[in-house]
């Protein structure tokens, strides 16, 4: 925040010292356009002015056309030139406030680095095509030996997204990229190390993902009787790792806890004859429903099934999007 210091012994009147002040605050940006100026009242307690001194140096500033009183709202610092022609046609702004905000100090930076306003302009198109170039080639990377994280990824991400998605082993990444000139890799933040240390030579973007944090399956594991045996079917062996570890560490000797991959038969027959409760992801679902189908004459009650239906978080989603140039 900018302070204002006021010398009551000075000869300068305190209403031009004010004025000055502010006037330089806005003329070196610390006022940028748009900013809304401090109350009289903050002003008051801040040089310890009259609040009546104050409103007389703003009307000032209003009729040195540098601010506008806006009633109800404040005085504000007032664009000059072309300042105001992108904030005048533009909708975006509407929409993202902040938006000139941060276009305005990225090129200030540029520019107080010794650029030219062409070579800014050339930086900024020439991210911009980058992005847009990786944005035509979203490949999905996980371990051969947890591919079942990679294949839920690529479910995922193509039913939100709407556009084709690439499942490449890591083992395979680096070959793969070696033959594309761009693209956009997508991983979770448990493979996020090994994707960048293959991408970030070959200039191709890592985006990594949130997975959904499984708070209503958290919740439900709170409430199963002691004693319990819980199912957990998944594409991800990964994740069945994490599952059993996390759900001892809330648990711990109370609950039974039995795991499969989707294609295991044997495991997943074992599962459905013996559990009360099954908790799979979206795309286990068939497998698990086709099992307790077929073990029907062997079974008193049918385990409940629950579903979870993500696997990458909502708002990555939404992150990718915006990357990727899709919303």
């Amino acid at each position: 925040m900018v302070q204002f210091h006021i010398q009551p012994d000075s000869e300068i009147p305190a209403s031009t010292q004010l004025y000055n002040q502010i006037r330089f605050a806005i003329a070196s940006r610390q006022f940028p356009p748009g900013h809304r100026l401090p109350s009289t009242r903050q002003l008051a307690m801040q040089t310890g002015l009259h609040r009546n001194t104050i409103s007389k140096v703003y009307r000032q500033l209003e009729d040195a056309g540098v601010v506008d009183a806006r009633a109800g709202a404040g005085i504000f610092v007032r664009a000059q030139g072309d300042e105001g022609v992108a904030k005048t046609g533009s909708p975006l702004l509407a929409q993202y406030p902040e938006a000139n905000k941060l276009v305005q100090q990225s090129v200030d930076k540029l520019l107080s680095q010794g650029c030219s306003l062409s070579q800014a302009r050339e930086l900024f198109l020439s991210e911009i095509d980058w992005r847009l170039r990786c944005s035509a080639r979203v490949l999905v990377t996980s371990p051969s030996q947890d591919i079942g994280a990679g294949q839920l990824m690529v479910q995922e991400l193509e039913q939100a997204l709407k556009i084709p998605v690439q499942l490449v082993p890591l083992e395979e990444l680096e070959q793969v990229l070696d033959q594309a000139r761009s693209g956009t890799v997508v991983t979770s933040r448990y493979f996020i190390g090994e994707a960048e240390a293959i991408a970030a030579p070959r200039s191709v973007r890592v985006i990594p993902v949130d997975i959904y944090d499984y708070a209503q399956e958290m919740q439900l594991l709170t409430k199963l009787p002691t004693g319990s045996c819980l199912g957990i079917v998944s594409l991800s062996s990964g994740i069945l790792r994490a599952a059993e570890v996390i759900i001892h560490s809330l648990r711990g000797d109370d609950l039974l806890v039995m795991t499969a991959q989707t294609d295991d038969t044997y495991k997943l027959s074992s599962i459905v004859r013996s559990t009360q409760v099954i908790v799979c992801d979206l795309v286990s679902v068939p497998r698990v429903k086709t099992a307790i189908q077929e073990a029907r004459n062997d079974l008193i009650r049918p385990p409940q099934v629950i579903t979870s239906n993500n696997y990458v978080g909502m708002d990555s989603i939404e992150v990718l999007k915006r990357e990727l140039g899709l919303d």
